[in-house]
């Protein structure tokens, strides 16, 4: 491992304010003013990076957005949410639970069913919604694929239609086909362009020692905003310091992982636990390491769909 000099305070400090932790946030069960009163909409968001979907842009505990917003959603059985679309990608990464995700188009509605570790970039100006039929609770990470995006604007909502209409998205009886990749119906065709199964991604490992299974990116899901991968960090492996052009994000779903910050030769690091944040600002010379004694699984986040040029160097 490479040796540095102490940390100046202001670097720590700064470190600190980008490093978002799960323990000093809560869940936000009003993040959403167009839930209120129904409960069968009734969802919890936790805000890391921008406010996503939800108008709380003044949070003064969420980090500000550049290219991308990260929050966690928390849905419960029963409940779902509302058809509707944005002007950018939004894309849901299962953590836990099953989620079925709807696109709908002209009263043709096209359903995959999402398990963890799966995703889909729903794409821009295309409606759609989610709801939770399974037993146990769904844990989702959402990205919205822009600083600062505009409202939701709803297709199918339970204030203007009835509420079997809002919660199956606005599918017209008979009209709700299954995810089918090899189907023939224009839905099911530009579905399959934006479902990743976690399972069916070819896994990268790099001379550094980690693995990495691309999402979204050179390698993945090819589009235009920003990229999305799965890492493994397997204990005692870490790389030296890289910089990008662009921020990133490193949000640990298990395990831990050390990140650090260098700057005019002085370096501070912070160790992150499971649901644990740091965003990184472009330019900034930062690296990662596992201390722990198990593998570390985290979602990163690169604020580009262009290959940066980073090359990864053990430490």
């Amino acid at each position: 491992m490479n040796v540095h000099t102490a940390p100046t305070p202001a670097l720590a400090a700064e470190l600190k304010a980008h490093t978002g932790r799960f323990t000093d946030k809560v869940f936000d069960w009003n993040a959403f003013p167009s839930n209120d009163g129904y409960d069968e909409l009734a969802r919890a968001q936790m805000r890391y990076i921008g406010a996503g979907g939800s108008p709380k842009v003044g949070d003064a505990s969420t980090l500000k957005p550049d290219h991308f917003t990260l929050s966690l959603i928390y849905k419960e059985p029963g409940r779902y949410a509302a058809c509707h679309s944005h002007e950018i990608e939004e894309s849901f990464l299962i953590i836990d639970g099953a989620l079925i995700v709807g696109w709908e188009k002209d009263g043709e509605v096209v359903e995959v069913n999402l398990g963890p570790k799966d995703m889909i970039l729903n794409a821009r100006e295309i409606g759609h919604g989610f709801r939770v039929d399974g037993v146990e609770p769904v844990l989702m990470s959402i990205s919205v694929d822009v600083g600062k995006p505009l409202p939701p604007v709803y297709h199918y909502h339970p204030k203007d239609h009835p509420t079997e209409l809002a919660r199956t998205f606005g599918a017209e009886p008979g009209k709700t086909l299954p995810f089918d990749p090899q189907g023939n119906h224009p839905l099911q065709k530009l579905m399959a362009r934006y479902v990743v199964r976690h399972n069916e991604l070819p896994t990268v490992w790099e001379e550094a020692g980690f693995m990495r299974k691309v999402y979204v990116g050179p390698g993945g899901l090819q589009h235009d905003t920003c990229r999305k991968e799965m890492w493994g960090v397997p204990s005692r492996v870490g790389v030296q310091p890289f910089t990008r052009p662009v921020e990133d994000a490193f949000m640990v779903l298990d395990g831990s992982l050390t990140v650090g910050w260098e700057e005019d030769g002085q370096s501070v690091e912070v160790e992150l636990g499971p649901r644990d944040l740091v965003k990184t600002p472009a330019g900034r010379a930062h690296w990662f390491r596992n201390d722990g004694a198990g593998a570390a699984t985290v979602w990163h986040v690169i604020g580009t769909a262009e290959d940066d040029g980073v090359s990864y160097r053990a430490a």
